[in-house]
């Protein structure tokens, strides 16, 4: 018979045994599965991948309130590299351009003043003035009211009322408008800067109940992404349009409900589906503002592009085109995964003292590899204010 301490000992060597073939077992197999889904999946989910579920891992003792894994801090890349990620903005010294003349109607002295000070452009001349005035930028995003020769009435539509014929946006598909677009292109190329962004006004009613206007708005939109494509463009800035002030929820059953939004919601959704069916065809994503209309509210922007579901359909966010000072930093976070293009870093009278250290490092912590566009619209010096909001974005970019 065996004795007490013999079966003792048998007991504890069994044990060791199984225990040493689970040891192994879960090392080999924890391993491979720790390296394979660390880095991308949280503590949670690689406890839920491994099977162990939040009863589990109490009764085995291990603690659930341990702090997340910190990101590695990134490494400032140079000025030079930090640069190249901007993009001039014509907009923001758009005063400086050639404008049309009226009767009775001079320019402001201010702007006579301006003109003086740096020269009376034209966007043929912005590549140049991009490449002398901020030194290391080497993309630009242009408006589209700068298009076009104001001296060649060829280029641009023609609006009649009351007997009298005025000017109004540049028609990309003229014969005239087509070699303005050529010429302009060999331009972008001699400078050796690129056109990247189209903030494009143009396209309208994009939203609009009434569907001749809204059609009008998308073969607009369409000559605006062939005239893209011609320059070098990747993406354009199309506006929701929709209503100036959103419709406020009336009360149905005890509880507010808004459904005078939603045909709004629902032609804008439309619209931009097709314009990004489009945009795929010229290489050009089509992008959507945070630019009043329906894109006052960042959801709205994200139900379009959600119900687009288009890699040719993303978000252009502004750092300040926002409705109260709270959306100011939280619309930009709702925003910012959106894009991939384009954001607007803005300084502007509505919110002068807006933080660009604050709004910067919501693009660092969401990763945002686009272009970098400095709108800069607080009044005095549009170019002394752009340098300025060029160098703070700079600074604070990682």
């Amino acid at each position: 018979m065996i004795g007490r301490r013999d079966l003792i000992s048998c007991l504890i060597f069994s044990v060791l045994i199984v225990t040493l073939k689970i040891m192994r077992f879960y090392k080999k197999n924890m391993k491979q599965n720790f390296e394979k889904h660390h880095a991308a999946i949280g503590r949670r989910n690689f406890l839920k991948s491994a099977g162990i579920g939040a009863i589990g891992v109490a009764g085995i003792g291990l603690l659930t309130s341990a702090e997340p894994i910190s990101k590695k801090k990134p490494v400032k890349r140079t000025r030079e590299e930090r640069l190249k990620q901007l993009a001039s903005n014509s907009y923001a010294v758009n005063q400086l351009f050639k404008s049309r003349s009226f009767p009775g109607r001079e320019e402001r002295p201010e702007t006579v003043q301006l003109k003086k000070k740096y020269g009376e452009l034209t966007l043929l001349d912005f590549p140049q003035f991009t490449k002398d005035t901020y030194p290391g930028v080497k993309a630009m995003d242009l408006w589209s009211s700068l298009f076009g020769d104001i001296s060649d009435d060829s280029m641009f539509t023609k609006i009649e009322r009351e007997g009298r014929t005025r000017f109004g946006d540049f028609d990309p598909s003229t014969l005239s408008s087509k070699r303005y677009l050529d010429q302009l292109a060999d331009k972008i190329a001699s400078s050796g800067l690129k056109a990247v962004h189209i903030s494009n006004n143009a396209p309208r009613n994009i939203a609009d109940p009434n569907e001749e206007l809204r059609r009008e708005g998308i073969r607009v939109a369409k000559l605006w992404l062939d005239a893209a494509k011609t320059i070098g463009v990747k993406s354009m800035r199309v506006n929701t349009g929709g209503p100036q002030i959103i419709p406020a929820s009336v009360i149905q059953g005890g509880y507010p409900q808004n459904m005078e939004i939603v045909p709004y919601l629902k032609n804008a959704i439309e619209s931009f589906r097709e314009m990004a069916d489009y945009g795929e065809k010229t290489g050009v994503r089509v992008t959507i503002e945070n630019h009043w209309g329906l894109a006052a509210n960042p959801i709205n922007i994200r139900i379009i592009i959600n119900e687009v579901n288009s890699p040719y359909c993303e978000a252009s966010p502004d750092f300040c085109n926002w409705e109260h000072e709270y959306m100011l930093y939280h619309g930009l976070e709702v925003l910012i995964p959106m894009a991939k293009s384009m954001c607007h870093a803005k300084r502007w009278t509505r919110f002068p003292d807006v933080d660009i250290n604050r709004c910067v490092r919501v693009l660092n912590d969401a990763d945002y590899k686009g272009y970098i566009s400095f709108e800069y619209e607080a009044g005095g010096d549009p170019v002394e204010g752009t340098l300025k909001l060029m160098n703070d974005v700079v600074e604070a970019l990682v």
